[in-house]
């Protein structure tokens, strides 16, 4: 017997659904009954050299909100050594964060770094904090947070770095899209790393609006050190353009547009490159222009159901409002707690 075509789709759907990792869950940190609750960016609290007490200021701050975790986006200043005594002190600097803290990389972290002889090393370092800060499925911080790697699927272990879990109806997931045009390199013949990554990724961002979808979630939030430009117009030419000048981030932003039109939540992006002035809430960001000055509070800004938040230093606290609008909301300086004074 041949079934109608509504009930083969929601059957198929179904099917679809089963066979999608569920998100790891977390547990609201003020109760799971209450709607809504706060996580933290901590952004690029870094120095040059060797004072780390701006990162440790930064730590004791989003320790003190006490939020239900932390996603700290890039471990090192492009000025800092790629060495692994720098990775490992980070990581116990960043694993004393009181709430959860997951590790989003930077370009800083790795695209930009060289060996002793100044060759260009990226791949190698990747790897390497691959090793030191995506081992298992665990957080860093006192307290532990589980999540689910892209690592897990074989066709792409070495990605472990992508990370997804979910806490009060929304998915939240780190993507490995460095600022320096997602390390696209103009040289021809080396950009295996960059195209064997967007494959990844690719597969990534189904995987994540699949789960989602399947589980009819509020929104998604991804984090990234780049800005992908969801929020810019349109591509004038759908012609890709393969010069010097090729956006790195074009198949991300194309792809993330695409999935947010099917998706029936919020989709909110966090990078660090900072917001530009100029900009008014609920507007297109203008690219270009100089950062709004250290300390101010980011905006969202939203098209559609896409939002877009950059987070220039120091760090940032982002509300999840269950139920109301909007959604996502940055919280004021003024409204966190103050640190103890010593």
């Amino acid at each position: 017997m041949t079934l109608p075509r509504s009930i083969a789709y929601r059957l198929a759907a179904g099917l679809l659904a089963a066979s999608i990792p569920l998100a790891p869950t977390l547990a609201v940190a003020a109760g799971a009954s209450q709607p809504g609750f706060e996580f933290a960016v901590l952004s690029h609290s870094f120095k040059a050299g060797t004072d780390d007490a701006p990162l440790k200021k930064a730590i004791a701050g989003v320790s003190a909100f006490n939020a239900s975790f932390v996603v700290a986006t890039g471990i090192k200043s492009a000025g800092e050594a790629c060495s692994d005594k720098l990775y490992s002190q980070r990581k116990d600097l960043l694993d004393a964060s009181t709430p959860p803290l997951i590790v989003s990389l930077s370009a800083s972290d790795w695209a930009g770094c060289r060996n002793s002889r100044g060759r260009g090393n990226a791949i190698e370092r990747l790897n390497r904090l691959r090793d030191v800060y995506f081992a298992d499925n665990q957080s860093l911080g006192q307290r532990k947070l589980t999540v689910s790697r892209l690592s897990s699927t074989a066709k792409f272990r070495s990605y472990a770095e992508n990370a997804h879990w979910e806490v009060g109806g929304v998915l939240f997931a780190t993507v490995n899209l460095p600022a320096n045009n997602n390390h696209f390199l103009p040289e021809a013949g080396r950009n295996s790393e960059f195209e064997d990554r967007l494959v990844a990724n690719r597969a990534w961002l189904q995987r994540l609006f699949a789960i989602a979808q399947g589980k009819k979630l509020d929104g998604i939030v991804l984090f990234s050190d780049g800005d992908v430009g969801v929020l810019d117009e349109e591509e004038s030419s759908l012609l890709p353009s393969f010069s010097s000048k090729q956006d790195g981030f074009a198949g991300p932003r194309k792809q993330i547009r695409l999935l947010a039109k099917k998706f029936g939540g919020k989709v909110l992006l966090v990078d660090t490159q900072g917001e530009k002035q100029g900009e008014q809430p609920g507007e297109k960001p203008a690219r270009g222009k100089l950062a709004i000055p250290r300390g101010e509070t980011p905006v969202i800004h939203w098209k559609g159901n896409m939002g877009h938040v950059s987070i220039a230093s120091d760090w940032a606290a982002i509300a999840v409002r269950t139920g109301k609008t909007p959604l996502f909301e940055v919280r004021e300086r003024a409204s966190r707690p103050s640190l103890p004074k010593h």
